[in-house]
């Protein structure tokens, strides 16, 4: 008789072999076993949050937990895929400016919180347009917390240049909390 394995423990399998591959090419090779062509042009363009001044160091002064949110817009009603999409772009941007010296938003103290605190804490949440959104972001930029909007390129179900989800953080929950306790998860 042979065994079945569900869907869920094929991808985890998968994922351990992949993860070892890369693993044994770096330590026995000297570098990865696959290479592949990074696409200079991205799913999504660039946000419009560039170079705004960020400065986070008071924020390494509060304690308790850290965490990110990412809010979604509603009335643009995207499917979930599509919405996944968007909140991992959101979370990857927001990781790649506080973890960059050269960023404006530069804040290893914050990062290393977050990344070894919680389990890299991630909440999802709703706003109902645009506007809302951008007052979000405001209050965010004013109390020195990454933020970051993630605009649609416009090839599959929204039009080109939407805002479609605000990333925050990661900062204090409590900080967080003060911008958008108000709103409901996705």
């Amino acid at each position: 008789m042979g065994t079945t394995i569900s869907i869920q423990q094929t991808v985890t399998l998968s994922l351990a072999c992949f993860a070892s591959g890369v693993f044994l090419g770096k330590y026995l090779f000297g570098g990865p076993v696959c290479e592949y062509e990074y696409e200079e042009e991205s799913e999504e363009e660039e946000s419009d949050d560039e170079g705004l001044e960020i400065d986070s160091s008071s924020l390494n002064e509060i304690p308790g937990e850290c965490k990110m949110v990412l809010v979604v817009r509603q009335d643009l009603k995207m499917g979930k895929g599509k919405a996944a999409a968007q909140c991992s772009h959101a979370t990857l941007a927001l990781y790649k400016k506080i973890s960059n010296p050269n960023s404006e938003a530069y804040n290893p103290n914050m990062l290393n919180r977050w990344e070894y605190g919680n389990g890299q804490a991630k909440v999802t949440l709703q706003v109902p347009n645009q506007e809302e959104m951008d007052i979000l972001f405001a209050q965010a930029i004013s109390m020195g917390v990454n933020a970051h909007i993630i605009h649609d390129a416009g090839r599959t179900q929204i039009a080109a240049g939407s805002a479609t989800v605000l990333g925050l953080g990661p900062a204090p929950k409590s900080v967080l909390d003060q911008i958008t306790g108000s709103l409901k998860l996705y």
